[in-house]
Order: structure tokens, then C-alpha cells, then sequence
């Protein structure tokens, strides 16, 4: 059985994207590895956020892994902040990261462009990045494609710490699904579906109620072709619709070709939104149901107590190998 580890921040509500893109894929996995899932809220640090705000996103983020079906019995469900082994690991794997490197990530450079006062926390992002994996002894990290050069660093600074020090850390392997990997935006089908993308018109969220939705799909950009056709090429907007009606519906691109063939795009977002509301409708009926509950609260305890029993191992062993502490 191998080991997965993801982590996800509770930068504000999860999109369409998040979930047929990542989420969908956890609930697929816990049934045949040993997952852990990570509420990432240090990470979200790393940019201003306002306390108050951030406990509701923390929480939000929390019951809406339970209600994509993530089970406490299979996976481990925590909140980084919970476990202190994470920003212990973070600073040692700063100690072996070099500037150069860090200063070379594509997101940092994207995040502090053009802004006079950076957080050093977003540059030493990475390390703590990897932290989270290493310490897991994670075998498996499902990421979106743009994370993939964070996931490259980890794998470096874990070789580094394991050639310079001594065989601590598994080596994790990177892994992108093939299918609903990238869902883009309703607006602009060149740019990846995302909650801090300031038009809410661009993407859905996991909690938008049936009239916001349809209204979004609706009103989300087309070609003036009229054909419903996959075409990543020429046709990325009705592609993207597509991609999202499949993962929804569970049928083929060319079933659906076939389905809406000399039919227009009125007919065919009808039935794109339908599929969506269908698709989150139960999901939303149990996030509401537990969001405010004691369950939740049993669930996030028993997810921080798994997880730490865990990472405090990993931890302890790589503190004596580079020579932190007492010897006892």
C-alpha cells in the first residue's frame, strides 16, 4: 500500500476545478493507500489573511473534504497548524535549500512581481512544501501541473538531506492525473479555473447554489461557431465545457459529441449546468450538515493525533541525523 499526501489551502471556497480536478481523485485513493490530507493554513500565511476570516475557511475546508466523501476511517483529514513537526522539518529543509533555487520558482517570482514588501515566508514556501510530504514518508503527491516544479524541489532537497546527512526520506513521486486535471476558466478558457481570481463569473465554487451556477455556465464564453466539438486547439472554451459536462456526467467527450450534434450552445450549457447542479447538490447537503458540528470537530482532534504520531517520528529521526538536540 503506498502513501499519498496532499495539501490544500484555505484560501476560500473550493471551486468546481479544485474538486473534479483533485478532490474526486482523494475519495478514488483512500480506498487503496494509506492518504493523508492536509489543511495547509501556514502556507496560507505566506500572504496576508485576516485571522477571523481564516478559521472559517479553515473549517469550511475541512467539511467540504467530508463531504466530497473523503472518510476519517480511511484517510487522515488534519490542519497543518495542529501538527508542530511541519515548521520544525520546514527550517531544517531551509537550511539545506539554497536562495538560488527558491528565488527560481515560478510562483514565487508571479506572487512578488511588482510589489515593493514580500514576505520572506513566500520565498521559503518550498521547504515547508516539503516538509509536508517528507514527513509522511509519502510515496505519492497527486498535484495540478503547476505545482509540479515545487514537487521537483522537494524530491532535490529530500536526496540532498539524504546524501549529506543519512536515508531518512522517501522520495516522492509526482504524480498529475491525466483527466480533470486542469479545469480553466468560464471567462478565459487560457487561464486555470481559480477561487482568488477576482471575477466571480469565471469560476464556480463548490458551494454556489443552483441559480449561480446556471447562470454562470450560461453566461461563460463560446466561439461563434456553434458546433460542440473537443478541440484543445481552436476550441478551448467548448473543450473546457466539455471536460467539465464529462467528469460530471460520467459519458465520453464523444458521447457527448454525438449527443448535442447539430444542436446549439444554448441547449448544451442547459445540460452542462444541470450535470454541475446535479453533480454538487449532494455534496453541499452534507457540508451544511456538518459544518458547525461536533463531528467535524471529533474528526479534525483524530486526524491531529494520527497525523503527529506519525510525523514526530519522521522528525526524531531526522534531528539526529543532522545532529540537532542531546544524543540519548
Amino acid at each position: 500500500m503506498k502513501t499519498i499526501f496532499s495539501g490544500i489551502q484555505p484560501s476560500g471556497t473550493l471551486t468546481l476545478g479544485n474538486y473534479l480536478g483533485a478532490m474526486q481523485h482523494f475519495v478514488q485513493l483512500q480506498y487503496d493507500h494509506n492518504c493523508y490530507f492536509c489543511i495547509v493554513d501556514e502556507h496560507a500565511v505566506t500572504v496576508p489573511q485576516d485571522p477571523i476570516q481564516l478559521r472559517k475557511n479553515i473549517r469550511s475546508l475541512a467539511a467540504l473534504y467530508i463531504a466530497a466523501g473523503i472518510d476519517p476511517n480511511k484517510s487522515t483529514l488534519f490542519i497543518q497548524s495542529e501538527v508542530s513537526a511541519h515548521t520544525q522539518l520546514g527550517w531544517m529543509m531551509q537550511c539545506v535549500a539554497y536562495i538560488g533555487e527558491l528565488e527560481r520558482m515560478t510562483q514565487f517570482k508571479d506572487k512578488s512581481e511588482g510589489k515593493e514588501g514580500v514576505s520572506s515566508a513566500l520565498l521559503t514556501y518550498p521547504p515547508l512544501m516539503a516538509a509536508d510530504i517528507l514527513l509522511y514518508n509519502t510515496d505519492i503527491v497527486p498535484v495540478g501541473d503547476d505545482q509540479k516544479q515545487h514537487l521537483e524541489l522537494t524530491r532535490d532537497l529530500a536526496e540532498r538531506f539524504n546524501k549529506k546527512f543519512n536515508d531518512i526520506f522517501t522520495i516522492p513521486e509526482v504524480r498529475i492525473p491525466k483527466v480533470g486535471a486542469r479545469i480553466m476558466s468560464l471567462n478565459d478558457p487560457t487561464k486555470k479555473m481559480s477561487k482568488s481570481n477576482p471575477n466571480p463569473k469565471s469560476y464556480i465554487s463548490m458551494l454556489d447554489d443552483e441559480k449561480t451556477i446556471m447562470k454562470k455556465i450560461k453566461s461563460a464564453v463560446t466561439d461563434s461557431e456553434g458546433i460542440v466539438k473537443f478541440d484543445k486547439e481552436n476550441k478551448q472554451a467548448i473543450s473546457n465545457l466539455l471536460g467539465i459536462y464529462s467528469l460530471c456526467s460520467g459519458k465520453s467527450i464523444e458521447e457527448l459529441e454525438t449527443e448535442f450534434a447539430g444542436r446549439g450552445y444554448g441547449d448544451f450549457k442547459e445540460a452542462v449546468g444541470e450535470a454541475v447542479v446535479t453533480t454538487l447538490k449532494p455534496i453541499q447537503e452534507r457540508y451544511y450538515e456538518i459544518i458547525n458540528s461536533k463531528e467535524l470537530d471529533d474528526i479534525l482532534d483524530l486526524g491531529a493525533e494520527k497525523a503527529n504520531q506519525v510525523a514526530s517520528k519522521t522528525l526524531a529521526k531526522a534531528k539526529r541525523a543532522m545532529g540537532l538536540g542531546r544524543k540519548r
